[in-house]
């Protein structure tokens, strides 16, 4: 028999949790966390996962800055089912599986993405004229996922069963 750990032992701060959160808890969760994990799908059928920078734009949507040639936007424009891992700064913060279909589009039609992504990430380019310029010289792609499901919010560590009840 597994020995109950009381709530007051130092061990209950590392206890896994799953929190389920609608689409405005999900804005508020990804609010400030724009390291992630996009998961496309190569022509084998096995994962591709790239590190990204990525932010939720004000109607939900989720857009990753990227370029044509990169593997990840080859395989979005194949299949649009990913998957993103949305994490916190450090390795046992919460995290939170988002799966979306995403649309891929290349300069110039890019340029209304990239200001999206921008803002999510940065806040206000003082330029954006000049912004738009500089992605289009760089011949930059932008990966918009619309998400189809998510969640929950999960924590990972000592199951919650070890413990004494509250």
């Amino acid at each position: 028999m597994v020995k109950k750990i009381p709530q007051d032992d130092r061990r209950a701060a590392y206890k896994s949790s799953d929190r389920p959160v609608g689409r405005a808890g999900l804005a508020f969760f990804l609010a400030g966390k724009n390291h992630w994990v996009l998961s496309t799908t190569r022509r084998d059928g096995r994962p591709q996962m790239s590190l990204v920078t990525g932010g939720m734009t004000g109607d939900g949507r989720l857009v990753i800055s990227t370029y044509p040639s990169r593997a990840k936007t080859i395989n979005a424009k194949r299949n649009a089912d990913v998957s993103v891992l949305a994490m916190g700064e450090r390795f046992n913060d919460e995290w939170v599986q988002i799966d979306g279909t995403a649309t891929v589009l290349d300069m110039p039609e890019a340029g209304d993405g990239l200001v999206e992504y921008y803002r999510c990430i940065s806040g206000e380019h003082p330029d954006w004229d000049e912004y738009r310029q500089a992605m289009d010289d760089q011949g930059k792609s932008v990966i918009i996922i619309e998400p189809t499901r998510w969640g929950p919010v999960s924590k990972g560590g000592f199951p919650p069963s070890l413990f004494e009840d509250e």
